[in-house]
């Protein structure tokens, strides 16, 4: 029987070369027009509202706010997640329903595809995480239930291992899950937050996971181990960020940068556990709420902050200084993704103020405006190698845009 330390050792040592086999897409049929004063509750269908010329798709069947989405790694897939205790796997060509993913008693807030794509975890207020799993391999239209997993207490975020079947979880009562699939078995739970567990990934080679808490402590962990490698945390003068609000790590699994509720934002060298930069520019008191590494061509070091002072600052990490400020408008970036290669030249931003916005890393300037919600952005994704992206908002909507640059 395989031990748990072994199935651990077995993911580190996976060649970080190997790929996922590109799928190809189902084929792109367009969403049928809304005429005035027709119901908006079906399917695919599109409210009368202002639209932007990039909205080629949408999805309505949730009751209620939407809180969480994700793309799937190939396919013309999105999960989304809702107030209604409901999740659900659509197709983002034609607003299909794929699955209904019940089961929840509370608002699922999480959803995440495995990296190869042939599982979908969600995460609601319940504690409970339910996992399902592609039914054949003639296609991806049929999906089955797998398993429940319960421990934590309501759950903030999942993340899947970047290599393998393994599940990471953040939960409001302070720790962090870990799960082996399709088995289900628990592998670990990590204790040492003071706070909700706002934030967690696992660095891109595998071998470590961070996370971060309300509690203000940013914490790096062995996943074989439920002793902390190190903590920095407000006991340190240069780290005293307030609680934790956001969290990125570069490409290289060298560098974290958090973001605080005070509106500060720092960098920890991994391999030191020691802070190597702090670089200032979102309004004081203003919570820093998502950050993403940029992975120019020729260019490393780039990380993009959104505040709720409504603006996005792209960091040179090798000066500490900004490149380029973005000002989204008065209202929250609540979500910042960095595009794949080969649009790694752009970023989008999403806002409470109902918009979503393309810029380009190079030189700072909005390339599109993506509009479509009558209320805020509270999650977006992207799909289809980032030519397209998928958002989730408060006014119970889901919506497709293409990404033309």
């Amino acid at each position: 029987m395989t031990t748990e330390d072994e199935v651990i050792e077995e993911l580190e040592f996976i060649d970080p070369n190997d790929i996922l086999a590109e799928l190809p897409d189902d084929g792109d049929m367009p969403m049928e027009e809304v005429e005035d004063g027709e119901e908006k509750d079906d399917v695919g269908e599109l409210p009368a509202r202002e639209e932007s010329e990039s909205m080629v798709g949408g999805f309505r069947e949730h009751q209620g706010s939407v809180f969480a989405i994700s793309c799937h790694p190939t396919q013309p897939l999105a999960a989304s997640g809702g107030e209604d205790d409901l999740g659900y796997i659509w197709d983002i060509t034609d607003g299909e329903t794929i699955a209904k993913l019940t089961g929840h008693t509370d608002s699922v807030t999480s959803t995440a595809f495995s990296r190869d794509g042939e599982m979908i975890a969600t995460g609601g207020m319940d504690g409970k995480v339910r996992i399902w799993r592609r039914h054949g391999k003639e296609n991806y239209r049929t999906w089955e239930f797998l398993t429940e997993l319960q421990g934590p207490d309501e759950v903030m975020w999942l993340r899947w291992h970047p290599k393998g079947t393994v599940l990471l979880a953040g939960s409001n009562d302070s720790t962090v899950w870990l799960w082996q699939l399709p088995s289900g078995n628990t592998m670990q739970v990590l204790s040492g937050h003071t706070g909700p567990v706002q934030c967690g990934e696992f660095t891109p080679d595998g071998k470590r996971i961070v996370t971060a808490c309300t509690g203000g402590f940013l914490i790096l962990w062995d996943p074989r181990s439920t002793a902390p490698i190190f903590k920095v945390g407000p006991g340190n003068a240069r780290f005293d960020l307030g609680g934790i609000t956001s969290l990125a790590i570069n490409s290289a699994s060298t560098l974290a940068v958090v973001g605080g509720e005070l509106g500060g934002i720092r960098v920890v060298s991994l391999s030191k556990g020691e802070i190597v930069g702090a670089p200032g520019g979102h309004t004081d008191g203003q919570s820093v709420e998502a950050l993403s590494f940029a992975e120019l061509t020729g260019v490393s070091g780039l990380v993009v902050s959104g505040g709720a002072d409504g603006k996005a600052y792209i960091w040179d990490l090798n000066t500490m200084r900004a490149r380029a400020m973005l000002d989204h408008g008065e209202e929250t970036i609540t979500t910042v993704l960095s595009h794949p290669m080969p649009r790694s030249y752009l970023v989008t931003t999403g806002s409470a103020d109902g918009s979503l916005k393309t810029w380009d890393v190079k030189t700072g300037s909005l390339l599109s405006v993506h509009k479509g919600h009558e209320g805020p952005v509270f999650s977006a994704s992207l799909g289809l190698e980032g030519s397209v992206v998928v958002s989730a908002g408060d006014d119970g909507s889901c919506y497709v845009f293409t990404i033309d640059q």
